[in-house]
């Protein structure tokens, strides 16, 4: 019981709030006639969801491939570029200044010349989202893994203990809750950078396409249909992110009566 109480805490105000969006913007559409090539009332969007289900499938499962594997791969990434600037110093001094840098460019504006040197595949769209993904990990893990405990660190080496050891039992353990603050931060633009390097990489399938595709047909309807598809991905990646990030750190979890 006290579990749905604190569910319906969390889920009630949100929901009540989109219900007064959805309300509001129907009522404006029909109230001031807006063209449904320009703005769609909620209703059609619906109707689009349900008429095109099919075909939205298997753009979705698309999108959804590409998003998991790039979230895969610039995890993967991420936390080996940290653990090379936290165990290096001279890569410390070499890379991080770039890493600020080029996380200052979206990975979005390289899709054209990923396009260029990859050619029009599946390799230029996950590049986009591993690079979506790389930046924001890279960093939460770099500075976590500088900014272990050194009491916990100087305990280890006391009784002997090498620097794999060190990393094996202090160090990336306390890094993983920055490393998954990370993922939850990328998770929700993964899906997004995906779909949006559809529409510029030449993709055959995939949610930026059938955007794209609506959009041409002045299909504003099918157009937000997408965009709530997308929006649902990110929050379900979010989502598993978050359920991973509880198993993988449960000591990180905070407790019960902090959540209510």
């Amino acid at each position: 019981m006290m579990r749905a109480r604190r569910l319906a805490r969390h889920v009630l105000p949100p929901a009540l709030v989109v219900a007064i969006l959805i309300g509001g913007w129907e009522t404006w559409v029909r109230l001031a006639d807006v063209d449904p090539a320009v703005l769609a009332p909620p209703s059609r969007v619906a109707t689009a969801l349900f008429e095109t289900r099919g075909v939205l499938l298997g753009h979705t499962a698309t999108t959804l491939a590409e998003t998991a594997i790039g979230l895969a791969v610039g995890a993967a990434v991420g936390v080996l570029i940290a653990l090379l600037i936290a165990s290096v110093p001279m890569a410390r001094r070499a890379v991080e200044p770039l890493l600020v840098v080029l996380q200052t460019i979206p990975p979005i504006v390289l899709a054209p010349i990923l396009v260029l040197s990859l050619g029009f595949g599946w390799a230029p769209r996950i590049v986009v989202v591993v690079l979506t993904v790389f930046f924001p990990v890279a960093v939460a893990a770099t500075g976590a893994l500088l900014g272990a405990d050194r009491d916990r660190i100087d305990l280890v080496r006391s009784f002997g203990g090498t620097r794999f050891d060190v990393l094996r039992h202090i160090t990336f353990p306390g890094a993983l809750p920055a490393i998954f603050d990370g993922l939850r931060v990328s998770a929700a633009y993964a899906v997004a950078a995906a779909a949006i390097a559809e529409q510029i990489g030449g993709a055959r399938s995939g949610l930026g396409l059938y955007i794209a595709r609506s959009q041409r047909s002045f299909r504003a309807d099918q157009v937000l249909a997408g965009v709530v598809v997308i929006a649902a991905l990110s929050l379900l990646v979010y989502g598993l992110v978050s359920v991973c990030a509880n198993h993988a750190t449960p000591w990180h979890t905070r407790p019960a009566k902090d959540i209510a």
